[in-house]
């Protein structure tokens, strides 16, 4: 196994599990255009991509409704389902023992990164990274490669053979491939083996204690 000076986390089912939040704000934008959705474990599929892309794909939105849909989502997403998350167990614990082997800890992850910061802050995460990068409200820097790049400029990253990506979507793994760097995908969040596995994941978690078992 490689040794990693830094250790890049995705967000949302990587280290937190947001799926109440997002499905209801989800169903929120939804419901502006007369759709209702009886089961929202269908909208876990919304969970890790953008969420234009997702409007798009998925109710054949035009990229004008899709944007419109992802203001609807905020309306909901920005006073309560923010909050509407927990953290998964053991992940504290696997930042403090990275950070104190000496890891650079960066966040990457397609949401705002005006929520990313709140939801670290919120749980009192922010404290174990260097540098926490996201997208930008306007829909810009959505794309995760574009998100890993910018967290490794802002991350004083130069050596990305000693970077490795950590995420729980396809996203994350090709994102990081784009970069150049190694990635571990994680089972516990809303991808599964084969998809991770067709991305190109270096390594597979199937628990919080085996990212910290292949960072360090």
């Amino acid at each position: 196994m490689k040794k990693y000076e830094t250790v890049l986390f995705d967000l949302d089912g990587t280290l937190t599990d947001p799926g109440v939040g997002i499905t209801n704000s989800v169903a929120h934008a939804l419901k502006k255009y007369g759709i209702t959705v009886e089961d929202k474990t269908e909208l876990y599929k919304f969970i890790g991509p953008p969420l234009h892309e997702s409007f798009e794909k998925y109710y054949g939105f035009s990229r004008e409704e899709a944007l419109q849909a992802v203001e609807y989502y905020r309306e909901y997403y920005r006073d309560r389902g923010i909050y509407e998350n927990i953290v998964y167990d053991g992940v504290e614990d696997m930042l403090k023992s990275l950070c104190e082997s000496g890891k650079k800890i960066i966040l990457a992850t397609s949401k705002p990164e005006v929520f990313a910061r709140e939801i670290l802050r919120h749980f009192n995460l922010d404290q174990y990274f260097y540098y926490a990068a996201g997208a930008n409200l306007d829909g810009t820097r959505t794309n995760k490669a574009e998100v890993i790049e910018y967290a490794l400029h802002e991350g004083g990253v130069s050596d990305k053979s000693t970077a490795v990506m950590v995420g729980d979507r396809e996203h994350d793994i090709i994102g990081a491939s784009k970069n150049g760097l190694d990635s571990i995908g994680v089972l516990f969040g809303y991808g599964s083996r084969e998809e991770l596995e067709a991305a190109g994941a270096a390594y597979i978690a199937a628990t919080v204690e085996e990212i910290n078992d292949i960072a360090r």
